[in-house]
């Protein structure tokens, strides 16, 4: 049985990942495929005050449970089964339900920090950047929080410039040099994102032929 093919999908806050995955996602339907959000692995945070879970970095590594995400990806390619975690973000902490994952063929992996650690880097068979424009990303971020999350315009602000674009800066864009292929414009960059299907197309004929 061939080892599972592993997909990392990142950019920055905003940029367009999750389209992408989509995109990718949908043009390959008649394959077995599922995505894995990093956001799904923030840390648990039951045991903080509420007051304490909003003052965290979400927008640093540490806030993410990083070593239960490879453990769920290691068993992903193992062809076992994994019950993926779902976070709060309204409480600021992970849910007491959990999502039932199957083993596929491809699994995509989209995340903002998913080429800044080492392990987790080298697990990985094609690594995607996908690079947006500051100003479009933080549009997005402000409509996607306030819409989604219930977050006021304020708060979304605040958390841009003090902890949001600083982490881009220091821990996203410096990792830029560790992907594959990079993606302007996200999600409206079709010619990326078909040369990406055919090349997983590729991938997979070759293994079925081999």
């Amino acid at each position: 049985m061939y080892r599972p093919i592993l997909i990392g999908i990142t950019g920055g806050t905003g940029s367009g990942k999750s389209t992408v995955a989509r995109a990718i996602f949908e043009s390959l339907q008649e394959k077995n495929i599922a995505i894995i959000e990093q956001d799904s692995y923030y840390n648990d945070q039951e045991h903080l005050t509420h007051e304490e879970r909003i003052k965290t970095n979400y927008d640093h590594p540490l806030a993410f449970d990083t070593s239960l995400l490879i453990e769920h990806l290691n068993a992903l390619l193992e062809n076992k089964v994994i019950q993926k975690p779902i976070y709060d973000f309204s409480n600021h902490t992970r849910k007491k339900e959990t999502i039932t994952i199957e083993p596929k063929d491809i699994i995509i992996l989209e995340g903002i920090m998913i080429l800044d650690d080492v392990k987790l880097r080298n697990m990985l068979d094609i690594k995607i950047f996908v690079d947006t424009d500051p100003d479009v990303r933080i549009i997005r971020r402000i409509l996607r929080d306030i819409n989604s999350r219930g977050r006021s315009l304020d708060s979304v602000i605040e958390q841009y410039l003090e902890t949001v674009r600083p982490a881009h800066l220091q821990f996203v864009e410096p990792n830029k040099r560790y992907a594959d292929i990079i993606i302007p414009e996200g999600g409206y960059n079709q010619v990326a994102i078909d040369i990406m299907v055919t090349k997983i197309q590729s991938i997979i004929a070759e293994r079925n032929n081999n």
